[in-house]
């Protein structure tokens, strides 16, 4: 028999192994957290494609591979040391970091600039050229988003009393922010041609997948969970040190944070597709598709701030409201002459807005004041949603007052895949120009009568 070799070690081993693990499996949690939000840039392309016209397609998926494309590489540049700097710790350039942060620092970081950023192509759908629409994303990248980074979660400035601005997961950083600038460039750009008759009335520009937009919905909710969940660390590690012989400190499982954010995240989700079907239900005798869709994401969105401190009845009670003002925003937007295609204000704005200021009262355990709490709340709002709607605006007016904010009415008739990108999404529907050489596909004559070519004649 052979006798077992003894494992031996040290109190100081023993000490640098625990922290290694506790970093190793949060570093881990952050990475995988992050691919699931990528992953939430699917949802939008679909989100989006389904609610615009079918000639306008392939612009929208575009700007959305143009959003990641130019939007993280501008963050890496610049973004993240803008964001560094404006809280207090100096322009660090990524690059020549220490690598072994760049997946739990600037990667993390970008996929949250990253979602306020494809946010806003949304909204100006349609009928913004693609030149602006980068040059905003860029801008956005490099100055808007990280300047609000900078004042809230990297500096921290923004407190009244004893209460700090609270925002566990973008609920108005990420979210409000990008429905604010959504809605701001859609002002400065005008609504689409045949949105609004002349005294006031709205006509319906029918988005041309249901499909599409509901598959969007289900891919952003997926994704949601690295949103909210992934924000809290799986372990919370205090380091581990040996003196004297004696061992303090060590690992802890984040149970209960991970698990209070599941539940609140998932029934807030749930009540905004209620809600939001109960006020159009309620307005016009039927349940709308498309409310019920964009609900479930305004009651994800109205949750986001506070997913780690709400009250299981404040995760419910916020879900409802931000899923029932849905429908009514949306239609304030519509009064006010505001074209946003695909309602990015109400699901990421006002919704954003609403759980971030409810957070003092259906927190579970709320440490400075109601009031504090509040005022310190409504401050940051105001900072956030002001900077947003001043560097947005300025942007668009300049580049509306140089003819490059908006393609040209023909253009805009065409449709923006023929225009901008020389292609159509589904060349099988199209003129004439549209016929390939496999033969017979159907295209209209100038009459509108269907013609067939080759087999299918």
């Amino acid at each position: 028999m052979i006798d077992p070799i003894p494992l031996q070690v040290t109190a100081e081993t023993f000490a640098e192994n625990i922290n290694a693990l506790g970093a190793s499996i949060n570093y881990m949690w952050i990475l995988t957290v992050s691919f699931l939000i990528f992953f939430m840039h699917a949802g939008f392309a679909m989100l989006e494609a389904g609610q615009v016209r079918s000639k306008n397609v392939a612009n929208q998926l575009t700007k959305n591979l143009l959003t990641w494309s130019v939007g993280v590489t501008v963050f890496f540049l610049i973004g993240a040391g803008v964001s560094s700097l404006v809280g207090g710790g100096g322009f660090n350039f990524v690059p020549v970091d220490d690598p072994a942060s760049w997946g739990n620092g600037w990667f993390y970081g970008a996929v949250f600039a990253m979602t306020a950023a494809t946010i806003v192509s949304g909204a100006v759908a349609g009928r913004a050229k693609l030149r602006a629409y980068v040059t905003y994303t860029f801008l956005l990248a490099a100055v808007i988003y990280p300047v609000v980074t900078g004042i809230t979660w990297a500096g921290g400035y923004i407190q009244f009393g004893d209460a700090v601005f609270y925002d566990f997961a973008g609920g108005t950083i990420v979210h409000a922010m990008g429905g604010v600038a959504g809605l701001t460039a859609a002002y400065v750009l005008g609504p689409r041609i045949g949105r609004f008759n002349d005294d006031g009335s709205v006509n319906v520009i029918p988005g041309h997948s249901m499909t599409f937009a509901v598959l969007g919905t289900l891919l952003l909710a997926f994704g949601w969970y690295g949103f909210n969940v992934g924000t809290a660390s799986i372990l919370s590690v205090s380091a581990v040190t040996v003196e004297d012989g004696a061992i303090t400190g060590g690992i802890a499982f984040n149970g209960a944070v991970l698990g209070r954010v599941v539940m609140t995240t998932t029934v807030s989700m749930a009540m905004g597709a209620i809600g939001a079907a109960l006020v159009a239900w309620a307005k016009t005798g039927k349940v709308d598709t498309l409310y019920v869709a964009n609900g479930l994401l305004a009651g994800l969105v109205g949750i986001t701030a506070i997913p780690d401190a709400a009250t299981w009845w404040g995760a419910l009670l916020i879900g409802l409201l931000a899923g029932a003002q849905l429908p009514l925003v949306f239609e304030l937007t519509e009064k006010l002459g505001i074209d946003d295609v695909c309602a990015v204000f109400p699901v990421h704005g006002s919704a954003g807005v609403l759980g971030t200021l409810a957070f003092p009262f259906v927190a579970a355990d709320l440490g400075p004041s109601v009031a504090n709490a509040f005022l310190a709340q409504v401050v940051g709002v105001a900072a956030i949603l002001g900077w947003t709607v001043v560097a947005t605006g300025l942007i668009w007016y300049v580049l509306k007052a140089t003819g490059q904010a908006r393609v040209t009415p023909e253009h805009e008739q065409e449709g923006l895949d023929v225009s901008e990108h020389g292609v159509e999404t589904y060349p099988e529907f199209g003129g004439s120009d549209s016929v390939v050489a496999d033969g017979g596909p159907t295209f209209k004559t100038d009459g509108g009568s269907d013609i067939t070519e080759g087999d299918n004649e």
